[in-house]
Protein backbone atom coordinates (compact mmCIF):
# COMPACT_ATOMS: atom_id res chain seq x y z
CA UNK A 1 0.00 0.00 0.00
CA UNK A 2 1.43 2.96 -0.83
CA UNK A 3 0.73 6.91 0.76
CA UNK A 4 1.60 10.60 0.31
CA UNK A 5 2.27 12.25 3.38
CA UNK A 6 1.73 16.25 2.83
CA UNK A 7 1.57 19.69 5.67
CA UNK A 8 1.46 23.03 6.21
CA UNK A 9 0.23 24.04 2.90
CA UNK A 10 -0.80 27.35 4.22
CA UNK A 11 -3.00 28.24 1.22
CA UNK A 12 -3.99 31.69 1.32
CA UNK A 13 -0.62 32.92 3.22
CA UNK A 14 0.19 36.20 2.54
CA UNK A 15 3.64 36.92 1.65
CA UNK A 16 4.86 40.04 3.11
CA UNK A 17 1.39 41.64 1.55
CA UNK A 18 1.79 39.67 -1.55
CA UNK A 19 -0.75 36.68 -2.45
CA UNK A 20 0.71 33.45 -3.10
CA UNK A 21 -2.23 32.19 -5.17
CA UNK A 22 -0.19 30.72 -8.34
CA UNK A 23 2.38 29.00 -6.49
CA UNK A 24 0.00 27.25 -4.45
CA UNK A 25 -1.73 26.57 -7.85
CA UNK A 26 1.77 25.43 -9.38
CA UNK A 27 2.11 23.10 -5.94
CA UNK A 28 -1.55 21.20 -6.38
CA UNK A 29 -1.03 20.20 -10.04
CA UNK A 30 2.25 19.14 -9.24
CA UNK A 31 0.67 17.28 -6.25
CA UNK A 32 -2.15 15.59 -8.33
CA UNK A 33 0.50 14.88 -11.06
CA UNK A 34 2.37 12.81 -8.57
CA UNK A 35 -0.65 11.35 -6.88
CA UNK A 36 -1.44 9.88 -10.31
CA UNK A 37 2.46 8.82 -11.61
CA UNK A 38 3.12 7.05 -8.19
CA UNK A 39 -0.50 5.18 -7.78
CA UNK A 40 -1.10 6.27 -4.53
CA UNK A 41 -3.80 4.54 -2.24
CA UNK A 42 -4.07 7.78 0.04
CA UNK A 43 -3.53 11.05 0.48
CA UNK A 44 -2.53 12.25 4.23
CA UNK A 45 -2.61 16.23 4.98
CA UNK A 46 -1.37 16.92 8.29
CA UNK A 47 -3.19 20.25 9.20
CA UNK A 48 -1.97 23.92 8.32
CA UNK A 49 -4.13 23.37 5.15
CA UNK A 50 -5.13 27.01 5.41
CA UNK A 51 -2.80 30.12 6.77
CA UNK A 52 -5.16 31.87 9.02
CA UNK A 53 -8.88 30.77 10.02
CA UNK A 54 -10.89 32.41 8.43
CA UNK A 55 -9.06 32.04 4.72
CA UNK A 56 -9.94 33.73 1.36
CA UNK A 57 -12.58 32.52 -0.84
CA UNK A 58 -9.64 31.86 -3.46
CA UNK A 59 -7.88 30.38 -1.24
CA UNK A 60 -10.45 27.76 -0.62
CA UNK A 61 -11.09 27.10 -3.62
CA UNK A 62 -8.31 25.78 -4.40
CA UNK A 63 -8.36 23.33 -1.90
CA UNK A 64 -12.18 22.67 -3.35
CA UNK A 65 -10.91 21.95 -6.48
CA UNK A 66 -8.19 20.12 -5.95
CA UNK A 67 -10.50 17.60 -3.85
CA UNK A 68 -12.50 17.04 -7.12
CA UNK A 69 -10.16 16.76 -9.53
CA UNK A 70 -8.43 14.32 -7.31
CA UNK A 71 -11.08 11.87 -7.22
CA UNK A 72 -12.06 12.59 -10.72
CA UNK A 73 -8.44 11.35 -11.85
CA UNK A 74 -7.91 8.62 -9.15
CA UNK A 75 -11.66 7.66 -8.05
CA UNK A 76 -10.17 4.55 -5.63
CA UNK A 77 -8.10 7.20 -3.79
CA UNK A 78 -8.61 7.74 0.07
CA UNK A 79 -7.87 11.81 1.15
CA UNK A 80 -7.75 12.59 5.00
CA UNK A 81 -7.04 16.26 5.89
CA UNK A 82 -7.07 17.45 9.50
CA UNK A 83 -6.82 21.02 11.28
CA UNK A 84 -3.76 22.63 12.19
CA UNK A 85 -3.55 25.07 14.45
CA UNK A 86 -3.45 27.80 11.60
CA UNK A 87 -7.10 26.36 10.46
CA UNK A 88 -10.19 26.83 12.15
CA UNK A 89 -11.95 23.12 12.97
CA UNK A 90 -15.14 24.03 12.34
CA UNK A 91 -14.57 25.55 8.70
CA UNK A 92 -12.45 22.39 8.41
CA UNK A 93 -15.63 20.04 8.58
CA UNK A 94 -18.00 22.07 7.74
CA UNK A 95 -18.34 20.24 3.92
CA UNK A 96 -16.83 16.96 5.67
CA UNK A 97 -20.41 15.10 4.85
CA UNK A 98 -20.16 16.25 1.02
CA UNK A 99 -16.51 15.39 0.69
CA UNK A 100 -16.95 11.87 2.09
CA UNK A 101 -18.29 11.21 -1.58
CA UNK A 102 -15.46 12.40 -2.89
CA UNK A 103 -13.50 9.94 -0.47
CA UNK A 104 -12.22 12.32 1.35
CA UNK A 105 -12.43 12.30 4.73
CA UNK A 106 -11.70 16.04 7.08
CA UNK A 107 -11.06 16.08 10.80
CA UNK A 108 -10.89 19.39 12.51
CA UNK A 109 -12.20 18.48 16.21
CA UNK A 110 -12.26 15.93 18.91
CA UNK A 111 -15.61 15.32 20.55
CA UNK A 112 -16.31 13.48 24.06
CA UNK A 113 -18.63 11.05 24.65
CA UNK A 114 -21.11 11.51 27.73
CA UNK A 115 -18.94 9.13 30.37
CA UNK A 116 -15.66 11.94 28.79
CA UNK A 117 -13.72 9.34 27.12
CA UNK A 118 -12.76 10.28 23.89
CA UNK A 119 -15.39 9.56 20.45
CA UNK A 120 -12.22 8.09 18.92
CA UNK A 121 -14.50 6.04 16.39
CA UNK A 122 -15.01 9.29 14.43
CA UNK A 123 -11.33 9.74 14.47
CA UNK A 124 -10.27 6.08 12.83
CA UNK A 125 -9.93 6.29 8.81
CA UNK A 126 -10.12 3.06 7.00
CA UNK A 127 -7.52 2.98 4.45
CA UNK A 128 -8.36 0.94 1.41
CA UNK A 129 -5.72 -0.41 -1.48
CA UNK A 130 -7.19 -0.80 -5.35
CA UNK A 131 -9.06 -4.00 -4.52
CA UNK A 132 -11.30 -1.99 -1.79
CA UNK A 133 -9.49 -3.90 0.90
CA UNK A 134 -8.93 -2.21 4.13
CA UNK A 135 -5.30 -2.18 4.49
CA UNK A 136 -4.66 0.13 7.17
CA UNK A 137 -6.46 2.61 9.47
CA UNK A 138 -4.80 6.11 9.93
CA UNK A 139 -5.41 7.75 13.43
CA UNK A 140 -6.90 11.00 12.45
CA UNK A 141 -6.10 13.58 15.41
CA UNK A 142 -6.70 17.46 14.78
CA UNK A 143 -4.57 20.20 16.67
CA UNK A 144 -5.81 19.90 20.20
CA UNK A 145 -6.42 23.39 21.21
CA UNK A 146 -5.92 23.79 25.47
CA UNK A 147 -9.69 24.44 26.14
CA UNK A 148 -10.34 20.63 24.41
CA UNK A 149 -7.76 19.00 26.79
CA UNK A 150 -6.96 20.86 30.18
CA UNK A 151 -9.28 22.22 32.61
CA UNK A 152 -10.19 19.85 35.13
CA UNK A 153 -8.76 20.70 38.26
CA UNK A 154 -6.52 23.12 36.82
CA UNK A 155 -7.21 26.89 38.05
CA UNK A 156 -5.87 30.82 36.86
CA UNK A 157 -4.27 30.85 40.13
CA UNK A 158 -1.75 27.99 39.59
CA UNK A 159 1.62 28.53 38.30
CA UNK A 160 2.06 28.57 34.50
CA UNK A 161 4.47 25.41 34.64
CA UNK A 162 2.09 23.58 35.76
CA UNK A 163 -0.79 24.53 33.48
CA UNK A 164 1.56 24.25 30.70
CA UNK A 165 2.16 20.48 31.73
CA UNK A 166 -1.66 19.78 31.87
CA UNK A 167 -2.02 20.60 28.04
CA UNK A 168 0.97 18.59 27.27
CA UNK A 169 -0.72 15.41 29.60
CA UNK A 170 -4.02 16.38 27.82
CA UNK A 171 -2.56 15.57 24.54
CA UNK A 172 -0.90 12.79 25.66
CA UNK A 173 -4.29 11.18 27.14
CA UNK A 174 -5.79 11.81 23.82
CA UNK A 175 -2.84 10.48 21.56
CA UNK A 176 -3.55 7.48 24.02
CA UNK A 177 -6.67 7.07 24.03
CA UNK A 178 -7.17 6.74 20.27
CA UNK A 179 -4.06 4.44 19.73
CA UNK A 180 -5.72 2.16 22.31
CA UNK A 181 -8.53 2.28 20.55
CA UNK A 182 -7.36 1.95 17.08
CA UNK A 183 -5.01 -1.20 18.33
CA UNK A 184 -8.57 -2.56 19.09
CA UNK A 185 -10.10 -2.31 16.01
CA UNK A 186 -7.80 -3.22 13.53
CA UNK A 187 -7.10 -6.99 12.38
CA UNK A 188 -3.67 -8.31 12.47
CA UNK A 189 -2.56 -7.48 8.55
CA UNK A 190 -4.07 -3.78 9.02
CA UNK A 191 -1.72 -1.36 8.98
CA UNK A 192 -2.00 1.92 11.35
CA UNK A 193 -0.60 5.29 10.37
CA UNK A 194 -1.23 8.14 13.07
CA UNK A 195 -1.29 11.44 11.87
CA UNK A 196 -1.16 14.89 14.31
CA UNK A 197 -0.30 18.50 14.44
CA UNK A 198 2.04 18.70 16.90
CA UNK A 199 5.41 19.95 17.99
CA UNK A 200 7.88 16.55 19.10
CA UNK A 201 10.81 16.46 21.66
CA UNK A 202 13.91 17.28 19.43
CA UNK A 203 12.24 18.29 16.11
CA UNK A 204 13.92 21.28 14.64
CA UNK A 205 11.71 24.77 14.80
CA UNK A 206 11.26 27.59 12.37
CA UNK A 207 11.01 30.48 14.57
CA UNK A 208 10.69 32.69 11.76
CA UNK A 209 7.66 31.71 10.76
CA UNK A 210 6.14 28.94 12.81
CA UNK A 211 3.38 30.37 15.04
CA UNK A 212 3.71 29.05 19.00
CA UNK A 213 0.98 26.32 19.56
CA UNK A 214 0.92 27.51 22.57
CA UNK A 215 1.48 30.69 24.13
CA UNK A 216 4.39 30.88 26.47
CA UNK A 217 3.98 27.42 27.66
CA UNK A 218 5.97 24.34 27.06
CA UNK A 219 3.61 22.32 24.12
CA UNK A 220 6.09 19.85 23.01
CA UNK A 221 5.01 16.07 23.50
CA UNK A 222 7.67 13.38 23.33
CA UNK A 223 7.91 10.79 20.74
CA UNK A 224 7.53 7.95 22.67
CA UNK A 225 3.49 8.23 22.43
CA UNK A 226 4.19 6.26 19.45
CA UNK A 227 4.37 2.31 20.34
CA UNK A 228 6.32 0.23 18.20
CA UNK A 229 2.96 -1.37 16.32
CA UNK A 230 2.11 2.78 14.64
CA UNK A 231 3.63 1.66 11.33
CA UNK A 232 4.11 5.14 10.68
CA UNK A 233 3.85 8.69 12.21
CA UNK A 234 2.67 11.42 9.68
CA UNK A 235 3.21 14.91 11.18
CA UNK A 236 2.70 18.71 10.56
CA UNK A 237 3.14 21.89 12.07
CA UNK A 238 7.08 22.25 11.45
CA UNK A 239 8.17 23.38 8.36
CA UNK A 240 11.44 21.72 7.91
CA UNK A 241 11.43 17.88 7.26
CA UNK A 242 12.76 16.02 9.40
CA UNK A 243 12.39 12.47 11.15
CA UNK A 244 12.03 12.51 14.86
CA UNK A 245 14.20 9.26 16.09
CA UNK A 246 13.00 7.04 13.33
CA UNK A 247 12.51 6.67 10.34
CA UNK A 248 8.59 5.99 11.36
CA UNK A 249 8.27 9.06 12.18
CA UNK A 250 8.28 12.32 10.40
CA UNK A 251 7.48 16.28 9.48
CA UNK A 252 6.96 16.48 5.66
CA UNK A 253 7.62 19.68 5.90
CA UNK A 254 6.10 22.19 3.96
CA UNK A 255 6.10 22.17 0.08
CA UNK A 256 7.02 25.61 -0.39
CA UNK A 257 8.85 28.66 1.70
CA UNK A 258 6.71 30.29 3.89
CA UNK A 259 9.54 32.71 4.79
CA UNK A 260 13.12 33.61 3.26
CA UNK A 261 14.37 31.79 6.12
CA UNK A 262 13.27 28.50 4.45
CA UNK A 263 14.55 29.15 1.41
CA UNK A 264 17.28 26.17 1.75
CA UNK A 265 15.13 23.85 3.69
CA UNK A 266 14.19 20.80 1.66
CA UNK A 267 10.79 21.05 0.74
CA UNK A 268 8.94 17.50 -0.50
CA UNK A 269 6.20 15.36 0.40
CA UNK A 270 7.17 11.89 1.30
CA UNK A 271 5.70 8.40 0.02
CA UNK A 272 4.95 5.83 2.78
CA UNK A 273 5.00 1.82 1.56
CA UNK A 274 3.45 -0.24 3.72
CA UNK A 275 3.33 -4.35 3.49
CA UNK A 276 0.84 -6.16 5.39
CA UNK A 277 1.37 -3.91 9.18
CA UNK A 278 4.62 -2.93 8.51
CA UNK A 279 6.61 0.09 7.33
CA UNK A 280 8.56 -1.28 4.25
CA UNK A 281 10.03 2.02 2.62
CA UNK A 282 9.91 6.33 2.94
CA UNK A 283 11.26 8.26 0.29
CA UNK A 284 11.49 12.06 -0.05
CA UNK A 285 10.20 13.34 -3.18
CA UNK A 286 11.21 17.15 -3.85
CA UNK A 287 8.39 19.58 -4.93
CA UNK A 288 9.49 22.23 -8.09
CA UNK A 289 9.82 25.52 -6.46
CA UNK A 290 7.18 27.38 -8.64
CA UNK A 291 8.42 30.94 -7.52
CA UNK A 292 12.05 31.45 -7.11
CA UNK A 293 13.07 32.95 -4.27
CA UNK A 294 16.18 35.45 -3.67
CA UNK A 295 18.26 36.98 -0.94
CA UNK A 296 20.62 39.76 -1.30
CA UNK A 297 23.18 40.66 1.62
CA UNK A 298 23.43 41.57 4.04
CA UNK A 299 26.59 43.53 2.64
CA UNK A 300 27.23 47.13 1.96
CA UNK A 301 24.86 49.54 -0.18
CA UNK A 302 27.57 49.54 -3.16
CA UNK A 303 28.29 45.60 -2.92
CA UNK A 304 24.02 45.10 -2.89
CA UNK A 305 23.78 47.44 -6.33
CA UNK A 306 26.46 45.05 -7.80
CA UNK A 307 24.32 41.71 -7.00
CA UNK A 308 20.97 44.09 -7.98
CA UNK A 309 22.46 44.39 -11.05
CA UNK A 310 24.04 40.92 -11.62
CA UNK A 311 20.57 39.44 -11.84
CA UNK A 312 19.36 38.10 -15.21
CA UNK A 313 17.11 35.68 -16.71
CA UNK A 314 17.92 32.13 -17.45
CA UNK A 315 19.86 31.79 -20.37
CA UNK A 316 20.28 35.72 -20.94
CA UNK A 317 16.57 36.81 -21.65
CA UNK A 318 15.23 39.05 -19.52
CA UNK A 319 12.71 37.94 -16.71
CA UNK A 320 9.84 40.00 -18.23
CA UNK A 321 10.22 38.34 -21.23
CA UNK A 322 10.76 34.60 -19.60
CA UNK A 323 7.87 34.56 -16.92
CA UNK A 324 4.58 36.41 -16.15
CA UNK A 325 4.65 38.69 -13.46
CA UNK A 326 2.60 35.98 -11.17
CA UNK A 327 6.19 33.69 -11.45
CA UNK A 328 8.44 36.97 -11.01
CA UNK A 329 10.84 35.89 -8.15
CA UNK A 330 10.67 37.00 -4.86
CA UNK A 331 13.35 39.24 -3.67
CA UNK A 332 14.46 40.02 0.07
CA UNK A 333 17.66 42.66 0.20
CA UNK A 334 19.86 43.32 3.28
CA UNK A 335 21.83 46.57 3.12
CA UNK A 336 24.73 47.25 6.01
CA UNK A 337 24.74 50.91 6.59
CA UNK A 338 27.80 53.15 7.52
CA UNK A 339 25.47 55.86 7.89
CA UNK A 340 21.97 57.08 7.58
CA UNK A 341 20.25 56.80 4.01
CA UNK A 342 16.55 58.43 3.96
CA UNK A 343 15.80 57.22 0.33
CA UNK A 344 17.30 53.93 0.72
CA UNK A 345 14.41 52.04 -0.56
CA UNK A 346 13.85 54.52 -3.55
CA UNK A 347 17.54 53.99 -4.70
CA UNK A 348 16.99 50.26 -4.37
CA UNK A 349 13.81 50.56 -6.45
CA UNK A 350 15.80 52.53 -9.03
CA UNK A 351 18.48 50.01 -9.52
CA UNK A 352 15.73 47.36 -9.96
CA UNK A 353 14.19 49.04 -12.47
CA UNK A 354 13.96 46.82 -16.11
CA UNK A 355 14.57 43.69 -13.50
CA UNK A 356 11.44 41.44 -13.16
CA UNK A 357 11.57 40.54 -9.58
CA UNK A 358 9.33 41.49 -6.82
CA UNK A 359 10.94 43.23 -4.00
CA UNK A 360 9.15 41.81 -0.26
CA UNK A 361 11.61 43.05 1.89
CA UNK A 362 13.85 45.73 2.40
CA UNK A 363 16.35 45.76 6.26
CA UNK A 364 18.81 48.08 6.91
CA UNK A 365 21.19 47.37 9.29
CA UNK A 366 22.73 49.86 10.76
CA UNK A 367 26.53 49.86 12.50
CA UNK A 368 27.08 48.19 15.79
CA UNK A 369 27.70 51.63 17.78
CA UNK A 370 24.37 53.78 16.48
CA UNK A 371 22.51 50.43 17.64
CA UNK A 372 24.54 50.70 20.81
CA UNK A 373 23.79 54.68 21.26
CA UNK A 374 19.89 54.19 20.07
CA UNK A 375 18.59 52.32 23.54
CA UNK A 376 14.95 53.24 23.10
CA UNK A 377 15.35 52.13 19.15
CA UNK A 378 12.84 48.49 19.41
CA UNK A 379 12.61 46.47 16.07
CA UNK A 380 9.14 45.28 16.30
CA UNK A 381 9.71 42.55 13.81
CA UNK A 382 12.27 41.15 16.22
CA UNK A 383 10.08 41.16 19.57
CA UNK A 384 6.64 38.92 20.29
CA UNK A 385 4.07 40.23 22.18
CA UNK A 386 5.48 39.03 25.35
CA UNK A 387 8.53 40.73 25.38
CA UNK A 388 6.86 44.03 24.11
CA UNK A 389 4.68 43.71 27.11
CA UNK A 390 7.47 43.14 29.67
CA UNK A 391 9.49 45.92 27.76
CA UNK A 392 6.78 48.03 28.67
CA UNK A 393 5.85 46.99 32.09
CA UNK A 394 9.83 47.48 32.72
CA UNK A 395 9.78 50.60 31.72
CA UNK A 396 6.51 51.82 33.49
CA UNK A 397 7.54 49.79 36.98
CA UNK A 398 11.00 49.86 37.08
CA UNK A 399 11.07 46.19 37.18
CA UNK A 400 10.02 43.26 35.03
CA UNK A 401 6.91 41.77 35.54
CA UNK A 402 6.56 38.66 38.17
CA UNK A 403 5.00 34.75 36.85
CA UNK A 404 1.86 35.67 37.53
CA UNK A 405 1.00 38.63 36.01
CA UNK A 406 2.88 36.99 32.73
CA UNK A 407 0.64 33.86 33.31
CA UNK A 408 -2.16 36.44 33.04
CA UNK A 409 -0.38 37.52 29.46
CA UNK A 410 -0.73 34.02 28.52
CA UNK A 411 -4.00 33.05 29.07
CA UNK A 412 -5.15 35.98 27.50
CA UNK A 413 -2.95 35.56 24.54
CA UNK A 414 -4.06 31.70 23.91
CA UNK A 415 -7.70 32.97 23.98
CA UNK A 416 -6.95 35.89 21.44
CA UNK A 417 -5.18 33.33 19.13
CA UNK A 418 -8.33 30.90 19.65
CA UNK A 419 -11.20 33.65 19.54
CA UNK A 420 -11.93 33.12 15.79
CA UNK A 421 -12.17 29.52 15.83
CA UNK A 422 -14.62 29.51 19.23
CA UNK A 423 -18.14 28.68 19.06
CA UNK A 424 -20.41 30.68 20.17
CA UNK A 425 -21.70 30.29 23.92
CA UNK A 426 -24.62 31.42 25.80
Amino acid sequence: MKLIHTADWHLGQSFHGQERHAEHRAFLTWLLDTLDERQADALLVAGDIFDVVNPSLRAQELLYDFIVTAHQRLPLLDIVLIAGNHDSGNRIELPAPLMKRLRTHALGRVNWLDDGRLDAERLLVPLTDSQGETRAWCLALPFLRPAEVTGVGTTADEPQDERGNDYVDGISRVHQQLIGAAQEKRRPDQALVAMSHAHLHGAAVSEASERPIVIGGEESISAALFPPDIAYVALGHLHRAQQVGEARIRYSGSPLPLDFSEVDYPHQVVEVTLADDALVATQAIPVPRPVAMIRVGPASFDEVLEALAALEAPQGLELEQALPRERWPWLEVKVELDAPLPDLRTRIESALEGKSVRLLRLERRLPKVAEHNAQTRVDLESLGPRKLFALTWQGRWGEPPGEAVMADLDQLLQEVLDSDDEEPRP
